[in-house]
């Protein structure tokens, strides 16, 4: 078993890692889709949005409550995305590091 003091600078290089990887996160972009390609909205794994494209086929008054349903569509794809990126990059960082189950960084 290791020393108290190996555990202690161990926590604290994974923190320090940590908070590099998150500053990371908004450098990773992801892009949430909905209405088969007809909406697309672009965003940093940190949840960031970054733009979106709307189909011009959409663009009709008539179409107005479709488009609403494929905005909200696109922006929860995008954030599924991003939070899959972002806890991607965080499970590499502390894949080295003996954790109980269950436990997850930073506290």
């Amino acid at each position: 078993m290791k020393s108290l003091e190996d555990i202690m600078a161990m926590a604290q290089n994974v923190q320090a890692e940590l908070q590099k990887a998150q500053a990371n996160l908004d450098s990773v972009e992801v892009e949430g889709v909905s209405g088969g390609g007809l909406v697309k909205v672009r965003a940093t794994a940190k949840g960031r949005i970054i733009g979106m494209n709307i189909d011009d086929s959409l663009l009709n008054p008539a179409e107005k409550g479709m488009l609403e349903d494929l905005l909200a569509a696109a922006f929860n794809d995008a954030r599924a995305k991003a939070d899959a990126a972002a806890q991607d990059s965080m499970s590499k960082m502390t894949a080295g590091i003996p954790l109980p189950p269950g436990f997850k960084l930073p506290f």
